[in-house]
């Protein structure tokens, strides 16, 4: 299997790891929230509506990255943000209130765009590089599985420990 489907087969298997939580997320609501435009603090801290809103914006984020850095030059291509970007936390704000069911869909939404997009991908583009502001250089690959598919799986491990916990989501602000 070439890297592009291994790629897309683990969002896949990724996207289906949180649509097995849709009852328990319902189940749930609403659920205690962050303050998280004022305090964006670590993302294990998140509640469920905050992990799934992130994967929401996270996944079309890096897809404009990476479409980015294959289409311009000079190498490396200047990309990416850091934790605190304004318009990340503000979209995680805005989106964590939407019912869990429109967030799964919106990740299933972006999978498929990265299926489309990555399948179109030549291994010449897979090895061109950016320059992420607090990472260095790294190829499309390595963003893929640095920000992408690896951040994914561990979202899905996140939600799990946390509805399986029973311990509080989050903080009310």
């Amino acid at each position: 299997m070439d890297p592009t489907s291994t790629t897309v087969a683990r969002l896949r298997a990724a996207s289906q790891g949180f649509a097995a939580y849709r009852d328990a997320l319902d189940a749930g609501r609403p659920w205690l929230l962050h303050n998280v435009e004022h305090d964006a603090g670590p993302e294990s801290e998140w509640g469920p509506t905050e992990v799934l809103a992130h994967v929401t914006e996270m996944l079309p984020f890096w897809l404009g990255e990476i479409s980015r850095i294959v289409a311009d030059s000079p190498e490396p291509v200047p990309f990416g943000r850091t934790a605190t970007d304004r318009l990340r936390v503000q979209t995680i704000e805005r989106d964590r209130t939407l019912p869990p069911a429109e967030l799964l869909e919106r990740i299933d939404d972006a999978v498929e765009r990265y299926a489309r997009r990555l399948g179109q991908m030549t291994p010449a583009d897979l090895a061109r590089r950016g320059l992420h502001p607090t990472q260095g250089e790294m190829s499309v690959a390595d963003i893929l599985e640095r920000f992408v598919t690896s951040h994914a799986e561990g979202h899905v491990v996140q939600l799990s420990e946390t509805l399986g916990s029973g311990a509080p989501m989050a903080v009310d602000h």
